[in-house]
This record gives structure tokens, C-alpha cells and sequence, in this order.
């Protein structure tokens, strides 16, 4: 049987056809930077602080209620959640007409951890009041408690003037120095834990019946059209100076990255902050990777103690700290060369784990470092050692003769 050449072309090209639609290729996929119309947006790893996207990030603006996250963790590292809390009448009644409000009243009482609650999740103002004085003796006080606690996270422009985000021009911060603020907040699992809360619900007080009160933030929501389910933990904030605002963090296939909107607005009814924390996201966790450089105790050099003893001279240096570098996903393969530093004057004796020097690499301008330690001991020649001990004993026999010969010359004059 014969067959044209037409027709085993279009079998043949069947027969491909076929066999591609039966594979599951999968290409990685590589996504633009997204276009943000927010005034002011950052997008950072939160375990190196690599900044993947920058739009004015070091703009001062109003951050409204984002200051909050500045308040929870002053107030998580200065009490126990447990702690009991008698709101005061002042706290309470100064907040301005517009502001949220968890209608706390005066003499009412709480726990630390419920009034954060309030303060994080329906992002209360006279929540942040009552929880200022308790932690400083008094609102002022506790303001210069949240500047010098941005000084010592070293934020060039912030400067606060309340604990809630009450419009004042002298409050201000950057979309760098918020995002900045939120690395240090997720060091603390309690502030993960309840800026991360969907819900909460505040127990019957002296004063009022229970309150339950659902998330400002909606990327955390899962019936919320915006939800996006890496969210982790958020803070939202809004004044009509400052605009829409977010901080909030996610995590995907090992990747936690930190995103602050600042000055958003609303477009066919939806605040940008949202689709434009989402779109910036979707961006670092499709271009971005963090890549397994080293472990500890992976090996990285080799040297020779020159007065080690025969069977210990050569030595091994190993790395002391896993070292995680953020790079492209398209330099994933990419082998990166070191810089070794090594102490000066390396010599036996050495211990195993002695620290002789640092491994540096630089990758996208950003330093990854560490120790690097002995992996056995080094014990010194003993032939050296020898011949270090005979000349010192020829040394000290000259010395000898030479004082023994000098006298006797000035005893003969």
C-alpha cells in the first residue's frame, strides 16, 4: 500500500498534535511588574528585607490606622495578654466624630489580649487609647515610647504623635519604614496570631454585653471577592488625607514577603490597596526564589596550618549559619562564587569550632555571610616543636655564656 507524501505529512502532524495535547508541560511563569496607581507602594522579603518593588517608597505620608502595628508591638513586648486593663474616661471620650470606635466606656475593664483584638482586627481607636496609657502612665508618654522604639529599628522618616493614626502633620511615616516596623512585628507570634485573625470575639465586660467583630482586612476574608489566600496577617488604614493603606505579609512555597499601599484610592467601588497587594504579590512569588546557598557544616575551603602535625595540618572549613539568598527565579541554577575572608596569623593550636574567618556573598548588591569554623582539631608539629624548644634552649645558652664571659672580662680589669 502506498502512501502520498501529503498524506504522511498530515498524519505525521497528527500524530504530534496528539501526543502534545497527552503532556502536562508546564512553563514558569514570569510576571511583569504590576502597574500601581497608589501613591506610594513597597513589596520586601521579610527574611532578607530585599526590596522587589519600589514606587516612592521613602515618600513621607500619612499612614492613618497602620500606625496600629507600631502600637501592638509596643504593647506586646511591654505586657503579658493576660493582664487586666481598666479603661480610664480620658482614653475613651477624645476620639473624633468619623473615627472607629470599639464604644468602650469608661471604668469598663479588659484583658490586654482582647483589647488588641479591638485594635488589630475592627482596628479600634479607643482601643489604641486605653492600651497607650495603661503601657506609657499616659498617652504622651507612650508616644515617645513608639518614637524611640523607630528610632531603635533605625527609621530615618517616621515620627508619630498618637497611637492610633489620627490625622496631624508631624505623623507621618514611609511605605519602607512601615514595612520595616512589620519585619520586627513577625518576629512576635502573638502579633501574628491576632493580626492574622479573621474574627474576633470580646466576652461579656463590667460594663457591656459580648462584642464580635470581623476584619478590616479583606484579603483575609474567604467569602470577600478581594480574598487572597497567602495572606497571612494585615492592617488596614484609611483617612482622607492619608487614603487607602495596607500592610500586610504572605507566604508561598517558603517565600514570606512584606507589602505596604499608601495613598490608595477607589476605583468602580473597590479600594486599590487590595487588587494592588494582590497584583504585587503575584509578582514576587512568580519572579522570585529563595535559593539554598549553604548549611551548616557544608564544607567550603580547605587550608593547611603550616605548624600543624602531619596528620592534622590539612583542614576543612565549614560554614556555622544556613545562608538563604533571594534571587530571580531565571538565576535559580546559578552557581555564585564567595569571598573568603580568613583570619590573620591562622596557627596551632586550633580547637574544632574555632571561628577562623567569614564567607561573604554578594548577590543583586545584598552581603549573605558567615562564620566559617575549624572541623577538627589541629594539634602542633612535634618536630616544631622540637626544634623550637632546642633553639630556645641555644638561645638561652648564649645568654648565659655571654653574661658568664662578660663578668669575667671585668673581673680580669
Amino acid at each position: 500500500m502506498k502512501i502520498s507524501i501529503k498524506k504522511f505529512l498530515v498524519l505525521s502532524i497528527l500524530l504530534i498534535t496528539l501526543l502534545l495535547n497527552n503532556f502536562n508541560i508546564v512553563y514558569a511563569e514570569t510576571i511583569s511588574e504590576p502597574e500601581i496607581t497608589s501613591r506610594s507602594a513597597i513589596l520586601i522579603d521579610n527574611k532578607t528585607g530585599q526590596v522587589l518593588y519600589n514606587k516612592n517608597a521613602d515618600e513621607k505620608m500619612f499612614p492613618a490606622s497602620t500606625t496600629k502595628i507600631l502600637t501592638a508591638i509596643i504593647v506586646l513586648e511591654n505586657c503579658d495578654l493576660n493582664e487586666t486593663v481598666t479603661a480610664s474616661y480620658d482614653a475613651v471620650s477624645n476620639i473624633p466624630e468619623g473615627y472607629v470606635t470599639a464604644e468602650i466606656q469608661g471604668e469598663e475593664q479588659f484583658t490586654v489580649e482582647q483589647l488588641l483584638e479591638m485594635l488589630l482586627v475592627l482596628s479600634a481607636n479607643d482601643s489604641a487609647n486605653v492600651l497607650a496609657e495603661y503601657v506609657g502612665g499616659s498617652i504622651d508618654s507612650f508616644v515617645s515610647m513608639m518614637n524611640t522604639k523607630a528610632n531603635e529599628l533605625g527609621l530615618t522618616n517616621s515620627h508619630f504623635t498618637n497611637p492610633y493614626g489620627l490625622q496631624n502633620e508631624n505623623h507621618y511615616s514611609t511605605a519602607h519604614d512601615l514595612a520595616i516596623i512589620m519585619q520586627h512585628c513577625l518576629e512576635n507570634e502573638d502579633f501574628r496570631r491576632i493580626a492574622g485573625s479573621v474574627s474576633c470575639s470580646i466576652p461579656a465586660t463590667n460594663k457591656s454585653g459580648v462584642r464580635s467583630y470581623t476584619s478590616t482586612n479583606q484579603l483575609i476574608l474567604p467569602d470577600n471577592p478581594n480574598y487572597y489566600s497567602y495572606v497571612t496577617v494585615g492592617k488596614t488604614g484609611f483617612t482622607t488625607e492619608a487614603g487607602h493603606c495596607l500592610v500586610s505579609c504572605a507566604y508561598k512555597n517558603d517565600l514570606e514577603l512584606i507589602c505596604v499601599i499608601l495613598g490608595g484610592s477607589i476605583v468602580n467601588g473597590v479600594s486599590t490597596r487590595f487588587p494592588e497587594t494582590k497584583a504585587l504579590y503575584e509578582y514576587g512569588f512568580n519572579n522570585f526564589s529563595l535559593k539554598n546557598i549553604a548549611n551548616p557544616g557544608d564544607v567550603i575551603t580547605e587550608i593547611e596550618v603550616s605548624n600543624g602535625s602531619p596528620d592534622t595540618k590539612s583542614l576543612d572549613l565549614a560554614f556555622t549559619d544556613s545562608i538563604y539568598a533571594l534571587v530571580k527565579n531565571s538565576d535559580l541554577n546559578t552557581n555564585y562564587t564567595p569571598e573568603i575572608q580568613l583570619n590573620s596569623n591562622i596557627s596551632a593550636p586550633i580547637t574544632q569550632g574555632d571561628v577562623l574567618g567569614k564567607v561573604i556573598y554578594n548577590i543583586d548588591g545584598i552581603e549573605y555571610e558567615s562564620d566559617i569554623t575549624a572541623t577538627h582539631n589541629v594539634e602542633t608539629s612535634q618536630l616544631l616543636q622540637f626544634v623550637l624548644n632546642i633553639g630556645g634552649m641555644i638561645i638561652v645558652l648564649l645568654i648565659v655564656f655571654e653574661i658568664f664571659f662578660s663578668t669575667k672580662k671585668k673581673r680580669k680589669k
